[in-house]
Formats: C-alpha cells, sequence, structure tokens
C-alpha cells in the first residue's frame, strides 16, 4: 500500500470484513526524497497499529524506468508486481487486494481510447483477475471498482482515517494526472454532465464481452498457427486470437499493427512470408504454419 487514502480506506475496510491475516506491503519508490521515506514510515506504524504484518523493500524506479526505456509509471507498475511476487511465494499467500476505484476505471479507459487500443485494452479492470508475475501465480482482487472516489473521501472523514497526501498527484506530467485534473473536467463542462458514469459503464460492457470472447478462442500457447484454421474465424476473432499467441510466445509491446501485420500472413495470395517483431524476433509463414523465429 502507498499509504495514501484509496490504500487506507482499503485496509480498514478488509479489517471490518474480518480480514486477519493480511500482510501490508510497501514498494518505496525513491522518487520524492524524504517524502518517501516519510511514506514508508507512516505505512509501517499503519500496519502495526491495526495490527498485521508489515513488508517493504525499496527500489530505485527512475533508474529503472532509465534502464528498461519505461514510463516512470509503467516501471513503478512493473516493480510492484515483482515485489508483490516475491511477498506471495515467501509468505505462501497468492492474493492481492488492490485499492483501484471506479475513477481509475474511467481514466484508464479515456487513456486507452485516446492511444487508439481496441475493445482489450478499454475493458474494464477485472475485480478478480489472475496473474503469472516471475513465475507466481497471483490472484488480484480489487474490491472498489464500483466505488467512486468521492464515496472513498467519505468513508476516509467519517472513520477520521489519517493518509499520505501525495504532492505528485497534482504533477500534470504524467498522462493520468492529465486526464483526471483537466481532460475529464473539461468534458463535463462541455458536456454539462457527469461523464465519469458514462465512461465507467463502457469499460464494464467491454470487458463483459471481452470475456466472452475469450471463451472462443483456441490455446494461445501453442507454438504454430495453422492459416487454414484461422481463415474459418471473424475477423475480430483473427486479431484476437494473434494477440493472445503473441502474448503466449512472451512476445511484449503488442499493438494493432503488429497484429494486422500477422493477420497479413493468412492471406494466400500475400507475397509476404515475414513480420518483424519486437525483441529482435520475427513470425514467419512457411509450408502453411506460422510460427515464431
Amino acid at each position: 500500500m502507498s499509504g495514501g487514502r484509496d490504500s487506507v480506506a482499503l485496509l480498514h475496510w478488509l479489517i471490518d470484513c474480518g480480514y486477519k491475516k493480511l500482510v501490508v506491503c510497501h514498494l518505496n519508490h525513491q522518487l520524492r526524497g524524504r517524502a518517501s521515506n516519510a511514506d514508508a514510515r507512516f505505512v509501517e506504524k499503519l500496519a502495526a497499529n491495526c495490527g498485521v504484518d508489515f513488508t517493504t523493500e525499496s527500489v530505485n524506479i527512475r533508474a529503472v524506468a532509465t534502464k528498461t526505456k519505461m514510463s516512470i509509471e509503467a516501471a513503478a507498475r512493473d516493480m510492484r508486481y515483482k515485489f508483490f511476487a516475491r511477498v506471495a511465494k515467501r509468505r505462501n499467500c497468492r492474493t492481492i487486494f488492490l485499492g483501484h476505484h471506479a475513477d481509475d476505471v474511467a481514466e484508464t479507459f479515456l487513456i486507452n481510447l485516446f492511444r487508439g487500443s481496441g475493445t482489450t485494452g478499454l475493458a474494464a479492470m477485472g475485480d478478480v483477475s489472475n496473474r503469472r508475475v516471475d513465475n507466481v501465480h497471483l490472484t488480484i482482487v480489487r474490491p472498489f471498482l464500483a466505488v467512486w472516489r468521492s464515496e472513498i473521501d467519505r468513508f476516509v472523514r467519517a472513520h477520521r482515517l489519517k493518509f499520505r497526501e501525495d504532492a505528485s498527484n497534482q504533477d500534470l506530467a504524467p498522462l493520468r494526472n492529465r486526464i483526471r485534473h483537466r481532460v475529464i473536467p473539461y468534458l463535463e463542462k462541455a458536456l454539462g454532465r457527469n461523464i465519469r458514469q458514462a465512461v465507467w459503464r463502457a469499460a464494464m460492457i467491454a470487458a463483459e464481452e471481452e470475456a466472452w470472447i475469450e471463451t472462443q478462442l483456441t490455446d494461445s500457447i501453442a507454438a504454430e498457427l495453422s492459416p487454414g484454421k484461422m481463415r474459418d474465424l471473424p475477423i475480430a476473432l483473427q486479431r484476437r486470437q494473434i494477440l493472445n499467441w503473441l502474448r503466449g510466445q512472451n512476445i511484449g509491446n503488442v499493438g494493432f499493427d503488429v497484429v494486422e501485420n500477422v493477420r497479413a500472413l493468412l492471406d494466400r495470395n500475400s507475397q509476404l512470408a515475414r513480420v518483424n517483431l519486437p525483441q529482435d524476433r520475427h513470425v514467419r509463414r512457411r509450408a502453411k504454419k506460422i510460427f515464431i523465429e
């Protein structure tokens, strides 16, 4: 937990629900100097006051982002999940509770929409989902996805809960903060209505449709694809099957253009026989098979 209002509210809510064997996990991102260290001390004290276990690690996220050529936000998210996986393996607990809420769903939808994502990116995060990190299977539970930030604020005030205010949340450099503080308020003013509920609903509908599409797909970890069988699928399923197949082969940064380039290999009249992938790998079509080399 960060020590912010969302994670503090989540911890107290879980305790109110009767959860006892909790481990509060705090990753110090080292992004805010003394303030980051103060966050860690606050969370440690909070865990002690609540009578739950506490574990922490520290990572220079800025250095990680530079080395991996990722954004600060992406590097922080990646390091947090790796941290969760280490703690889960060490403590033999595989369920991770996260404090994402309804405003996060709406903001993420708009971010991915503006980036050109398809329905996979537009779908809301699941209230319960599974994720494999460093060969550790994690069950991710997000109980606040239908709870708005304003409701969390009321809960915090009603229970007089103390929390850490992260000044970087007001920094307009990160895209999410610009969406939160500039784009959504502007759209609401221009349209004369609260758009958050409508955006949240669209994300939830996309998630339900995505879940159905997943049931229509075949094994994503197969080493090869059959162009003949793939041609019989509707285009939407072709794209999804290719996306899942590439991810199953540990190909990262798979965008629409990559999927479409691979899908072009299905055309029996196409002269294209090889598609470049990230990480200096390739998809090749040969002898009525599509495979990665």
